[in-house]
């Protein structure tokens, strides 16, 4: 499967670095779930999150930082759902 997703957040300083770089890092991942889980992590740590779709993956997507909570919220809103449904499928 095609990673699909990313997640981008700010890296601590650590040090001093002769040349400037930057101070965030991306990941990606093959599901909205994956990168929410590791979203999740970072938002946790306290850092400031990014979250989107990869080009060419449609629809394009882009969560920003002020909206990672929600989004963060929404997947464990699905997440319980699911489980409520694997547990009495007559719903």
């Amino acid at each position: 499967m095609p990673q699909t997703w990313y997640v981008t957040f700010e890296v601590h300083k650590r040090g001093t670095l002769p040349k400037r770089r930057s101070p965030r890092e991306t990941r990606m991942f093959e599901s909205e779930a994956d990168a929410r889980s590791f979203a999740r992590e970072k938002f946790n740590e306290g850092l400031i999150v990014f979250a989107g779709t990869l080009n060419p993956f449609l629809p394009r997507r882009l969560i920003p930082s002020s909206e990672i909570p929600d989004w963060i919220e929404q997947g464990l809103s699905e997440q319980d759902a699911a489980q409520d449904a694997k547990r009495d499928p007559e719903k």
